[in-house]
């Protein structure tokens, strides 16, 4: 079985989680799901970020027993966050457990084993909120840093330092040369572009570990320093699966197919990482996703604002399924977007309740009301509308998904809801019922057949709504089951169609109430 390795980055516990986490979780999730369906054995990483000097300041207190106390109560509600949403990962990496801090261990020592960290003494500008130092030209017109906009404190400290500068040419080569074996996939292209014009003005060697932190992973050979907590944090995508202990598990997800995150951190992701990898040997991520920021109603979202949208509140006025459509639809993945809540509810009303939800209890009204919620009985299934649907899909929906074009995927998916829609009124089965009962039953059956492409189609972003309707429509096995040998049967519908010959159709209810 082919394997797939997907992560999100792992979200600081200084906040609860937000609507960035969540954009970005559930981007990661969608494609877990949908490789999941495609025959692959996917490993689905996310997880929290839990050392470092801004946790300390979050708290105001140095204690360790405080600052675990604190990352247990802020990891769980990320985990509780993750539930609610219906994200399945495959694990939850906490950077306080105890294998990631073998793993860390591991990778500084091979690091040092190989001349690839010395010490030094360093002056540098630091920003607390990124917990990360910039030289002048990363920074404004009054040198302070681009996300926080504050004045970065001067600090002196002595370091172990990372040899950056040594992998310039390395870096450069494997993001540029797509025919090369360890090629590295930046999307999207315009931010492949500043790395490249990055990394043409040259490297220089990064700070590697930090003195007087108490809340961090001890340098193994120098107890004095503590591990930059960035690079503590890139190394969860290997301690994720199981390095350095379990070998086999490691060797077999190993590398990444594909890192999800914000714009903000791709330059770790796709220099700094890579540099570390390059320097313990081990191969590089295919493909490294960053998406951009948001904004609400235009505003930076801020506490002061009190305009941050957190994942219950959007659950809680959309429903769990329709948040997953929502968030996914609403912004392009590679471009910086608003979030209005009356956007959000326009695009709930106009594709979910009116055009999903519409054409579903159409569907089951019809049935209700020319045969009792009984499936109409045909000879044959009429499985041609569903085939059409499938072959419009496969060109379309699935190509897109594969190129982590969602967005566009779900616009797909609303063109082919109308295309039942206008078959539906090509038909006119409420005329076929006075005259005609044997077409008539040849049409619902076909629009039955269509609802189960649909399903299939959606449960990567809607798994509980399409599951609903699968049921409803009495089709047949586990839908997840359906789907998997739908897809990798290369979207052929089986000549028997999804549903059996006799069986009694559910009312559910309405999937999407307007709002």
């Amino acid at each position: 079985m082919k394997k797939f390795y997907v992560t999100t980055p792992i979200y600081y516990v200084n906040d609860v989680p937000h609507i960035g986490h969540l954009y970005t979780t559930v981007i990661a999730d969608v494609m877990a799901r949908w490789k999941r369906l495609n025959g692959f054995e996917v490993f689905f990483l996310t997880g929290t970020d839990e050392h470092g000097a801004k946790l300390i300041n979050t708290i105001h207190n140095t204690n360790r027993y405080a600052l675990q106390n604190f990352c247990n109560k802020m990891s769980a509600k990320f985990k509780e966050t993750w539930n609610l949403l219906n994200i399945s990962y495959t694990d939850f990496i906490r950077t306080t457990e105890y294998r990631h801090y073998v793993a860390v261990s591991s990778v500084v020592n091979q690091l040092f084993k190989k001349g690839l960290l010395f010490l030094k003494e360093y002056t540098g500008l630091y920003c607390v909120g990124c917990e990360r130092f910039y030289t002048v030209k990363d920074l404004d017109e009054n040198q302070c840093c681009l996300l926080h906009k504050k004045k970065l404190l001067v600090q002196s400290e002595k370091n172990y330092f990372f040899k950056l500068s040594h992998f310039k040419d390395m870096l450069l080569e494997r993001i540029t040369n797509s025919k090369h074996s360890e090629y590295i996939d930046i999307q999207p292209e315009e931010r492949k572009k500043e790395i490249i014009g990055k990394l043409n003005l040259g490297l220089d060697d990064i700070s590697f570990s930090r003195t007087n932190i108490n809340w961090g992973i001890p340098i193994p050979f120098d107890k004095t320093q503590t591990v930059y907590v960035w690079v503590d944090a890139l190394i969860n995508y290997l301690s994720g699966i199981g390095y350095p202990n379990n070998k086999d598990k490691f060797q077999h997800y190993w590398p990444t197919d594909i890192h999800f995150m914000a714009k903000d951190i791709l330059w770790f992701h796709a220099v700094i990482w890579p540099a570390i990898l390059m320097g313990i040997g081990y191969p590089l991520p295919k493909t490294i996703y960053s998406h951009g920021f948001f904004t609400c109603n235009g505003d930076k979202m801020s506490k002061s604002l009190n305009n941050v949208i957190s994942p219950q509140y959007l659950v809680n006025k959309y429903g769990i399924d329709a948040t997953r459509y929502l968030i996914i639809n609403l912004i392009p993945f590679n471009t910086d977007g608003d979030i209005s809540l009356i956007d959000l509810t326009v695009k709930y009303n106009t594709d979910l309740a009116n055009n999903l939800g519409n054409l579903f209890f159409r569907i089951i009204k019809m049935i209700e009301r020319y045969f009792n919620l009984n499936l109409p009985y045909v000879n044959k299934p009429n499985i041609s509308l569903a085939q059409k649907l499938s072959t419009y899909f496969k060109i379309n929906f699935c190509n897109n998904i594969n190129n982590v074009k969602l967005q566009k995927a779900l616009n797909t998916l609303q063109h082919g809801l109308s295309f039942v829609n206008k078959q539906i009124e090509i038909d006119s089965p409420w005329l076929l019922y006075k005259n005609n009962i044997g077409s008539l039953n040849l049409c619902i059956s076909s629009y039955l057949q269509a609802i189960a492409i649909i399903a299939i189609h959606i449960f990567p972003f809607m798994p509980t709504v399409s599951q609903i309707m699968w049921t409803s429509i009495c089709a047949n096995g586990n839908i997840a089951n359906v789907a998997t040998q739908y897809f990798i049967n290369n979207s052929i519908i089986p000549e028997t169609g999804f549903l059996p010959i006799y069986g009694k159709v559910k009312m559910p209810g309405i999937l999407f109430p307007r709002l």
